[in-house]
């Protein structure tokens, strides 16, 4: 007596995206609506010898729009690992009602569609509809646990087939055909029209020629002394055992062309190549009793869960959270590359860094998302203005409501609009003003004036790089000074109408560490000057090239001069590169202390994976260019000279009082008032021969 022919069960696999769009159908389209989703699961061939394919399903195998008319979703076709398989999603309301659900009637009900499909001719035409299968679920929304049982249904034959012969391609074929074979699946397998489709009827003449061909080519297979082996993909490994698909495919086989002896050919892969040493060929034998056809067969296909029939329950709390979600997808651009385009991204480095920015208007709205783009999750913004109505359509971070009622202060506003935007960002708004020099103020307004300078150095103390993105020249001399007395990481942006400058702030003068690591630039000062990080002298800050000191720049102004007319696409190429600026001192050996590179100057070995660093940016749209400067420091600069840093640490709030109310007390301390006496005295009159050959048009 030959042996029962005995199947290997299909397996599942189920997708985190699946779950996600499921939950968003239930809670944004379906509601408390239970009714049967027609939904689609994918499988292939075996492609190792020691794994089973799964058959899968994805966020793509739900509907992407839901209506009235149709839930019904568009599978897809002509991908080669993706064999495309209809099935039935039953998704509950209550978890009650998930275990009440009368499984074996469900099971009938999508047996009886294989029976149909088999009878109309239906399954012929397109045979994916023999592996139908179903899902039960319920989708706890609250607690991001999803109850789930599949079902893949068979229909079984009685009495039961038998087996002949069972055993390896390669062992049953001839070389000759094995390799003829072997050459028409992968053919088979290369075209876009029968790439995913699961099952087909193989034919060899008497030349060992093999073809590979459609189930309805049934009739011109017939008369020619071919021999004819109906194929499957076959999503199972095992050596003595074809896979699920076969039982519904010997039906369909029994019951379209009455045949009782059957061989079937198990087509299984090996690195996307047809594989005869792994595939099988059988011979099944079939009895079918008189009225089989008149009613629908048995069916069996509940998966088990360990051995056990049983529902599967998956918590997918930490990974479904939408806050969770969104830090996963902002994160994938940046993983991606470390795969090829920069393996050594530091990630951490990024993510650790705590950003202060001086500024909320188009500069600073523009700087806070790159740097959330770059994954930052640290970012503190100050600023005392409100949002005004001409704001959001320069401004990224506001909306019209946030300008309405006197409009909301841009700190907070902006720092809210952050938070819509990426819920997982830790943002914190400050409403505070800058003390700035040539802006004296009265007595009473000393102590507060102090506040604010404690609180903007506590600020700065308490963060890694601070970006100087306000409007005026005078309100970046505070901030330039204190991060120059704390060798913080330094970015300032400004912009003219159609010109920008974008900079990097050298090492402050007191610092001695110069060998600073790039992820935390936060070391400590001692009171000896230095050059730079290689004994040479140190890069300047915004106020080196000055030879006055910052005074009331808003005073007497036209309101054309009083805000910051510029072209509206100066502001995201300046933030944008600002942001880069940082990324490169965070990637650079030397960090703070890294010198200043300029374009096409740095050899290709020697520079950094992310290309050159440079100390200043100037770009201009009108001549639409761009240049690379290096400026080192001033020894009279009058906000991070060694003369006014000292100065500083020895007198404290004292020294910034002074420096607000007097206009040339940074010029006197620093020298700059002698220097332009000295100016004033030499002789200027002299005329400079027109023939001079020392003289050169720049």
């Amino acid at each position: 007596m030959e042996p029962l022919l005995q199947f290997a069960p299909m397996q599942s696999s189920v997708d985190e995206g699946f779950w996600h769009r499921l939950s968003s159908l239930k809670l944004n389209k379906l509601g408390i609506d239970d009714s049967p989703i027609h939904i689609f699961g994918f499988y292939a061939p075996c492609s190792h010898s020691q794994v089973s394919n799964h058959l899968t399903v994805l966020s793509e195998s739900l509907p992407s729009e839901l209506s009235e008319a149709s839930l019904i979703p568009e599978p897809s076709r002509g991908n080669r690992n993706r064999c495309s398989v209809p099935g039935i999603l039953y998704n509950t309301n209550t978890v009650e009602s998930f275990h009440a659900l009368d499984k074996n009637d469900l099971l009938k009900k999508e047996a009886a569609k294989i029976w149909d499909d088999i009878l109309t001719g239906k399954a012929v035409e397109d045979c994916s509809v023999l592996s139908r299968f179903l899902i039960i679920s319920f989708a706890d929304l609250k607690k991001w646990t999803f109850n789930y049982w599949f079902a893949f249904p068979a229909l079984m034959l009685d009495p039961p087939a038998t087996v002949v012969n069972l055993k390896p391609a390669s062992q049953w074929f001839s070389a000759a055909e094995a390799e003829s074979l072997s050459a028409a699946c992968n053919e088979w397998r290369s075209s876009k029209s029968t790439a995913d489709v699961p099952f087909f009827l193989v034919t060899i003449d008497q030349n060992s020629c093999a073809t590979v061909r459609l189930l309805k080519d049934w009739e011109d297979c017939q008369g020619n002394g071919n021999k004819i082996f109906f194929g499957f993909y076959d999503p199972c490994h095992l050596p003595k055992n074809p896979g699920w698909p076969l039982r519904n495919f010997l039906a369909l086989i029994s019951v379209r062309w009455n045949l009782n002896s059957i061989q079937f050919f198990c087509y299984r892969e090996n690195r996307g190549f047809a594989d005869m040493k792994l595939s099988l060929v059988g011979e099944a034998l079939i009895t079918v009793p008189q009225g089989w056809k008149d009613t629908v067969p048995s069916a069996v296909g509940w998966e088990l869960n360990k051995g056990r029939k049983a529902s599967r329950c998956i918590s997918l709390a930490q990974s479904m959270d939408p806050t969770r979600l969104a830090i996963s997808a902002a994160d994938l651009n940046l993983k991606l590359m470390r795969w090829r385009a920069l393996p050594s991204l530091n990630l951490n480095a990024l993510s650790s860094m705590k950003c202060l920015l001086l500024g909320a208007g188009t500069l600073g709205c523009q700087v806070a998302r790159m740097l959330m783009a770059w994954g930052v999750r640290k970012i503190t913004l100050v600023d005392n203005g409100r949002v005004a109505m001409s704001n959001p359509l320069r401004q990224s971070l506001y909306t019209l409501d946030n300008c309405l009622n006197g409009g909301e202060f841009k700190a907070t506003a902006a720092v809210e609009s952050l938070k819509r935007i990426f819920p997982a960002v830790d943002a914190e708004g400050i409403v505070m003003a800058i003390p700035m020099p040539g802006h004296p103020i009265q007595s009473q307004e000393h102590n507060s004036v102090l506040d604010d300078c404690k609180r903007l150095h506590d600020l700065i103390e308490a963060h890694d790089s601070v970006f100087l993105l306000t409007d005026t020249r005078e309100s970046r001399w505070l901030p330039t000074l204190l991060c120059a007395n704390t060798n913080k990481i330094t970015i300032t942006a400004a912009l003219g109408f159609d010109s920008f400058l974008v900079m990097r702030h050298g090492a402050g003068p007191l610092s001695q560490d110069h060998k600073l690591n790039a992820e935390i630039v936060n070391s400590s000062s001692v009171d000896m000057p230095v050059n730079d990080a290689n004994g040479k002298h140190r890069l300047g800050c915004y106020f080196c090239s000055d030879v006055v000191a910052p005074t009331d720049s808003t005073s007497n102004r036209t309101l054309d001069q009083q805000c910051t007319v510029t072209r509206p696409g100066l502001a995201p190429v300046a933030s944008a590169l600002a942001v880069e600026l940082l990324v490169g001192i965070l990637h650079h050996p030397q960090g703070i202390f890294a010198v200043g590179d300029i374009s096409n100057s740095v050899d290709r070995a020697t520079e950094q994976p992310l290309g050159i660093l440079p100390h200043q940016i100037r770009g201009s749209l009108s001549q639409f260019s761009q240049m690379t400067l290096i400026g080192y420091s001033s020894d009279s600069c009058t906000a991070c000279s060694h003369t006014v840093v000292l100065e500083y640490r020895n007198q404290g709030m004292e020294f910034i009082l002074q420096a607000i109310n007097h206009p040339t007390y940074l010029e006197d301390l620093t020298g700059l008032t002698e220097l332009m006496k000295s100016a004033t005295s030499l002789d200027w009159d002299r005329e400079i021969d027109e023939e001079d050959d020392d003289c050169v048009e720049i």
